[in-house]
């Protein structure tokens, strides 16, 4: 065979080659189709979605709050029940929190604020109050309402006379959650006081009410 006729012929052979070995590659890697038999029910898929809601808290997360508005004396009495004199004006209080939860409901923190409310006669009383404060926490998302009770020390300036002594702070606060991270809303609480002394003729207890803004962060 000449090289003018074997050229065309190794040509030919070329391509031919070619040709077969592009197609044996593409059935390699194309996946075959599999139809489901006729009358079978379709393949079940599951979904994320599937099961109860997530819950808002679980155990380790905590918040911080910061508290500020006004607090109200309500009202004061002697050890043997009678009504003392009530001379302080509203004045302005706020409070730092912080919660650790155990469970979607339950959180255990501590609080530490304090307090200025002028008197008739010009002066000023201070109050430091700080204690441990456990929280239950009913919600209806995106909606929070906190049912909370703090016990600890208070302590109470007045015309350079100091004391230390008990704060009982039951409180119940209002929330919406702006976003994962913050909550806002409306607290309140009542300052049980008492002022225990060395004679009960002269020991007395006093009552204030707390309002206050909050904001609330959450991590």
């Amino acid at each position: 065979m000449s090289i003018r006729a074997f050229r065309p012929a190794f040509l030919a052979a070329f391509l031919f080659c070619t040709g077969f070995l592009v197609m044996a590659q593409t059935s390699e890697t194309e996946t075959p189709s599999v139809e489901a038999p006729a009358g079978s029910d379709p393949l079940p898929i599951d979904s994320e979605w599937n099961g109860p809601a997530p819950k808002l808290y679980s155990k380790g997360d905590k918040t911080f709050i910061i508290n500020l508005g006004t607090v109200l004396p309500l009202f004061f009495y002697s050890a043997d029940g009678n009504s003392l004199a009530n001379n302080l004006s509203v004045g302005g209080t706020g409070s730092l929190n912080y919660n650790y939860y155990f469970n979607s409901n339950l959180a255990l923190g501590g609080e530490f604020g304090g307090s200025f409310s002028g008197t008739l006669g010009g002066n000023m009383l201070f109050m430091m109050p700080f204690g441990v404060k456990g929280t239950w926490h009913f919600i209806a998302s995106p909606f929070e309402f906190p049912v909370s009770l703090m016990v600890g020390g208070v302590t109470q300036s007045y015309l350079g006379t100091d004391y230390f002594g008990l704060i009982v702070k039951p409180g119940v606060a209002a929330y919406w959650r702006f976003n994962p991270d913050w909550s806002f809303g409306l607290n309140s609480a009542w300052w049980w006081i008492p002022e225990w002394t060395s004679s009960a003729s002269t020991s007395s207890y006093g009552n204030f009410l707390e309002l206050t803004l909050s904001a609330r962060y959450h991590f």
